[in-house]
């Protein structure tokens, strides 16, 4: 479609290079060709765009063949416009000045015509053929005649248009005539496919057959050489336990002996010991009774030494006690106290040194007078 803008009253056209352009200004063709671009007034221009391109058409149309079978004929025709003058003339191009849309539907008007032209031919090339030739041979005869009579067709020059190509995909009969075309040749598959099971059942039982034998054979043969192996093993067996009979006979021997140097060295060392133990015993024993006897030297003169010791002080104490008391005496004396009355003193002082610790002692007043009085005979008087 041609791309059409307005500017204050004009119009600009601007095609693509695949269509075909005529411009009539007042019944006068003033531009003719593809791919133009030009300004025009709408209300003095005619306009009308013709399309040169290859254009594809699909078809699809039902026939009958000579057996009265109906068969579906899938094609397609390729077209061009060879002659867009032509072609603008005999139909309508003709584009809205404002658009750039077709007024009518010129394409359609080709096709309804290509196809229409294709199917004639085509129906009348399948109404002589049968259905089984015309599903082996009918694309091609098909494919032929629709070209050949779509290039001998004379209103398509006329019309500008050229045919490029015809082609036929298929040819269909209906589903339920299809399957039955379909069953001879589906049983037969079916048969060979049903030879062939057989055919390698039977090659599969005789394999089976010969693997069975040579498992047999297999079979026998591993018995034979399983009984080589027994006496095999029996003789082995029997070589085993000699080697290890004497082995056992050595290791014995060697264990004897070796019980016997051990029994040797135990004693020698035993020996030794019981030497060495005695001499170590009388060592001690030596070392004990000098230790004893230094121990019992040391006590017994520890023991002297603080007898004498005692006796030094028991004779210092007497000699300081009897001192002390001579002392005493000697101040009672000198004092004018009779000797009753000293000797009473001395007395009391000998009973309280004998006396057990007394913490405190209650004198009342009347004791201590009378005590007093006893202890100073010149006061009492």
């Amino acid at each position: 479609m041609a791309d059409i803008t307005r500017r204050l009253g004009w119009r600009h056209l601007r095609g693509a290079p695949t269509a075909h352009i005529r411009h009539h200004r007042s019944g006068t063709l003033v531009h003719d060709g593809p791919g133009l671009s030009f300004w025009f007034r709408p209300l003095s221009a005619a306009l009308s765009e013709v399309p040169v391109d290859d254009r594809e058409l699909a078809m699809t149309f039902h026939a009958r063949t000579s057996d009265f079978q109906d068969v579906a004929v899938q094609a397609t025709v390729t077209y061009r416009i060879a002659d867009p003058g032509v072609a603008a003339a005999r139909l309508d191009f003709s584009i809205d000045p404002d658009t750039g849309a077709w007024r009518g539907t010129p394409l359609e008007q080709l096709g309804t015509l290509l196809t229409e032209t294709a199917q004639q031919h085509a129906l009348d090339v399948l109404a002589r053929t049968p259905l089984s030739a015309a599903l082996v041979d009918g694309v091609a005869a098909v494919r032929e005649r629709v070209a050949a009579g779509l290039g001998a067709e004379p209103r398509l020059p006329a019309t500008g248009i050229e045919v490029v190509a015809v082609r036929v995909m298929a040819l269909r009969p209906e589903p339920e005539v299809e399957r039955a075309l379909r069953t001879p040749a589906r049983e037969q598959i079916q048969q060979e496919a049903d030879r062939a099971t057989y055919e390698r059942r039977a090659v599969a039982v005789e394999r089976e057959r010969t693997i069975a034998e040579n498992e047999l054979a297999s079979r026998i043969e591993l018995a034979r050489r399983e009984e080589q192996l027994v006496e095999q093993r029996g003789t082995n067996a029997r070589r085993e336990a000699e080697e290890q009979a004497a082995a056992d006979a050595v290791r014995a021997q060697a264990e004897a002996a070796r019980s016997v140097k051990l029994a040797e060295a135990e004693a020698t060392r035993s020996v030794k010991l019981a030497e060495a133990e005695a001499a170590r015993s009388v060592t001690l024993a030596e070392a004990e009774a000098a230790r004893t006897t230094k121990l019992a030297e040391a006590e017994a003169a520890r023991a002297e030494r603080v007898a004498r010791a005692e006796a030094e002080g028991a004779r210092e104490v007497g000699e300081a006690r009897a001192q002390a008391q001579a002392a005493w005496l000697r101040v009672h004396a000198e004092a004018g106290i009779d000797g009753t009355t000293t000797l009473q003193a001395l007395t009391a002082t000998r009973l309280a040194e004998n006396l057990p610790r007394i913490d405190s002692v209650t004198v009342s007043p009347d004791v201590l007078t009378g005590l007093l009085a006893r202890l100073s005979p010149g006061t009492a008087e």
